[in-house]
């Protein structure tokens, strides 16, 4: 299949984990896809590690080394894929951050870096890319990373869960407003995903006493899961790859959950 050939994406926090995951079943479909992340090597990395993909999907690949808080390097970003690919059709504002507190431990310092990268990241990354849409005079999709924590608050990780109700909210927002420029805004709502960073929120639970040792925290979580697993970050791109191709069209605003049914909303 080749569900979004010659469509050009960007993927932020695709050095590793879900984002990686997603940006590779995008070149496995034809897609032109641009690696970006705040970690430059890695990024250069895990690009120059799927050349070859590419090259059997039929479309091209490059990166980008970003700070999505930052709003001059989320244009320069985008910037580069156009200049790559020559236009831009889908973005994926997937990059987040999580830092587990116990709930009265939280600090000013906790929250602010959470919503920071997941809150504002997310908004600026939509505004950008809506505004690079419209200047190309053309459709666009927008795909925004939430999570199981955007539909029920967990007590050691609260900022998280704020943030990534933001999420939601901001993937509403922007679905009414970008419509009259033909640009949708959807999201999906990942469970619990064996990933690295899924790897270090445990060792963090384990450090602030949730969790009486390592690999605790993801049973716990995934205690009812109706799959009866975690999930792998392949599990979840059958879906974003949906997202970004012409099958969704007639979505906007709205957040597909794929938890394996661990929260049924």
């Amino acid at each position: 299949m080749a569900r979004v050939s010659g469509r050009s994406c960007i993927v932020t926090g695709a050095a590793r984990g879900i984002g990686r995951a997603i940006a590779e079943a995008l070149l496995d479909e034809g897609a032109d896809v641009c690696f970006a992340d705040i970690d430059g090597d890695l990024v250069a990395r895990t690009a120059q590690d799927n050349a070859d993909r590419a090259r059997r999907g039929g479309g091209k690949v490059t990166h980008a080394v970003v700070d999505v808080t930052r709003r001059a390097e989320v244009r320069a970003m985008i910037d580069h894929a156009v200049a790559a690919f020559g236009k831009l059709d889908v973005k994926f504002n997937n990059a987040g951050v999580n830092k587990p507190m116990n709930f009265l431990d939280v600090t000013e310092e906790n929250w602010r870096f959470i919503m920071e990268v997941n809150g504002l990241g997310c908004l600026i990354g939509m505004q950008e890319a809506a505004q690079q849409f419209i200047r190309q005079g053309t459709p666009g999709k927008i795909i925004n990373t939430a999570s199981v924590a955007s539909r029920q608050g967990f007590d050691n990780v609260a900022p998280y869960c704020a943030s990534k109700w933001g999420v939601v909210s901001l993937t509403q927002s922007g679905a009414r407003d970008l419509a009259r420029h033909d640009i949708t805004v959807t999201g999906f709502a990942p469970g619990v995903v064996a990933t690295e960073m899924w790897e270090q929120v445990d060792q963090d639970l384990v450090a602030i006493g949730a969790a009486a040792q390592p690999g605790q925290a993801m049973q716990d979580f995934s205690a009812g899961i109706l799959r009866g697993r975690v999930a792998t970050p392949q599990d979840i791109t059958g879906t974003t790859t949906f997202l970004a191709s012409k099958d969704s069209d007639y979505m906007t605003g709205q957040i597909v959950m794929i938890d394996g049914g661990m929260v049924l909303v």
